[in-house]
């Protein structure tokens, strides 16, 4: 009966551990996916984020620890000591009967069998500032591991949001060089149909099937890139390599407003897009910067040296506790059931104080001192820093904004000639290679409208994001 219960129990076990591991994450909406879906699907299932939470509970545990000096600290114990052999025994025996006196049994010398039970208490009363230094800096931890959350989670989002707009991108470049392919297979066909009339020469037909088959490896290299692109996005949402993923965002448009999680901190700097047909831009460098998380960051790791040097300084002075130890001992005979009759109990207080340290205590205040004025320094560097990394990224996006807005009337241009070199084509008063340079220049037109709206979307999410970022965020290339 015991052999089936065990094997009860480890199959349940098996099956319990076998259920946590192939237990699904998050469900991912089946479809075309929008950059909002994506973005949720990746902080829901990212290990870096799990990683900073867990930092939080480990500096949530530190307050707790540091806080605890506040309080009594009471200790129970309990002994049993079994002597084999003392230098205690017969020194009470009778010398006339060699026996020992009954009077002597609950004495303790030489006893045989020894129980104790005891309680410790202590109480600090004056640390002149140890443990409110200690809280302090345990208090700056836990800030610092809520800052390190919020910069992991924004690092995470715009990680994810380059890879979006990359597969979008991918996608439009695909769809760009298939069209084109298309184009160049209906100008053979028209060139084929003319030669077969006898009104075209071969010499076209030889033309358009090199200009239509010159445009394949574009197709080919098109398709990796989206692969490539749409694997980064699956590894950034821990998705498997072979998930049928398609995002739904189109960088053709002829609008393209911010993402509607963004929208709302990107609108007052693209406000200083200027407009009409010639671009007058400036960045107005007077304008407020917003505090960045690095900035705080820096901030708290002067408060934590502050914290330090303060509990530093504190060993100076002299530290006082009250201190209680109170104990029941039993030497019985009988083993298991000891009677305890005899007491011990004492009150007293403990001073510590520092005389002589050979340098010690005047070393770690240099010590302290110095990474303090280091902190500070750096602070500095850190806020200029800032500073300039917010501008940089403000410039960024208007010149985005910019080079978007030029593509449009670039892309109705070439559309427009290559339309014309088309008719023209057809009504025998052009050649093939007008046509071929007009579809090359359309297609060129729509790859630069696709890829400026791709940097434009990227720019507004690090602008959105960039309170929460780490200075210098590098914006990944496609």
């Amino acid at each position: 009966m015991r052999v089936v219960i065990l094997l009860l129990c480890v199959a349940t076990f098996h099956a319990a551990a076998a259920l946590a591991q192939t237990a699904p994450g998050p469900v991912v909406p089946s479809g075309p996916l929008s950059l909002e879906q994506v973005l949720q699907i990746a902080e829901s299932r990212s290990e870096s984020i799990a990683i900073a939470r867990t930092g939080i509970r480990h500096a949530e545990g530190e307050e707790v620890r540091a806080r605890a000096g506040l309080f009594p600290q009471v200790t129970a114990s309990a002994s049993y000591d079994r002597s084999l052999a003392s230098e205690y025994s017969g020194l009470f025996n009778n010398a006339s009967t060699g026996s020992s006196s009954s009077t002597t049994a609950s004495l303790p010398f030489g006893q045989a069998n020894v129980w104790r039970m005891s309680l410790a208490a202590s109480q600090n009363l004056f640390d002149f500032g140890r443990i409110r230094a200690q809280r302090a800096q345990a208090a700056v931890a836990h800030t610092t591991a809520d800052l390190a959350l919020t910069g992991t989670r924004a690092q995470l989002l715009f990680e994810v949001t380059q890879a979006y707009y990359n597969a979008a991108l991918s996608d439009r470049l695909v769809a760009i060089a298939e069209a084109t392919v298309t184009q160049a297979t209906a100008t053979l066909q028209q060139a084929e149909a003319g030669f077969r009339a006898g009104t075209q020469p071969e010499f076209d037909v030889l033309r358009a099937r090199v200009s239509r088959d010159t445009l394949n490896p574009n197709v080919i290299r098109q398709r990796v890139n989206r692969d490539i692109a749409l694997l980064r996005l699956k590894q950034l949402l821990d998705l498997p390599a072979d998930y049928e993923l398609h995002v739904s965002e189109e960088l053709g448009a002829v609008v393209l407003p911010p993402a509607p999680m963004f929208a709302s901190r990107v609108t007052a700097i693209e406000s200083a897009v200027g407009t009409g047909s010639v671009m007058q831009v400036s960045l107005e460098t007077t304008a407020p910067v917003a505090e960045r998380v690095a900035v705080k960051d820096a901030a708290l790791s002067v408060q934590l040296r502050e914290a330090v040097l303060d509990a530093v300084k504190a060993q100076r002075m002299p530290s006082v506790a009250v201190t209680s130890n109170y104990g029941r001992v039993a030497y019985p005979s009988n083993i298991i059931l000891p009677t305890f009759n005899r007491t011990n109990w004492t009150v007293g207080v403990n001073v510590q104080m520092p005389i002589l340290t050979g340098g010690r205590q005047r070393g770690g205040e240099m010590v302290a001192q110095a990474d303090l004025d280091q902190t500070r320094v750096r602070l500095r560097q850190v806020e200029e820093l800032a500073a300039l990394d917010t501008r940089t990224a403000w410039a960024e996006l208007i010149a985005a904004r910019a080079a978007w807005e030029a593509t449009a009337g670039t892309v109705e241009q070439a559309g427009r000639a290559f339309e014309l070199a088309g008719i023209r084509y057809q009504a025998g008063v052009s050649t093939q290679l007008e046509l071929s340079d007009a579809r090359l220049l359309l297609q060129l037109a729509e790859a630069n409208r696709a890829q400026a709206a791709r940097d434009l979307q990227i720019a507004r999410a690090r602008v959105a994001l960039l309170p929460d970022l780490p200075l210098g965020q590098p914006v990944s290339r496609p």
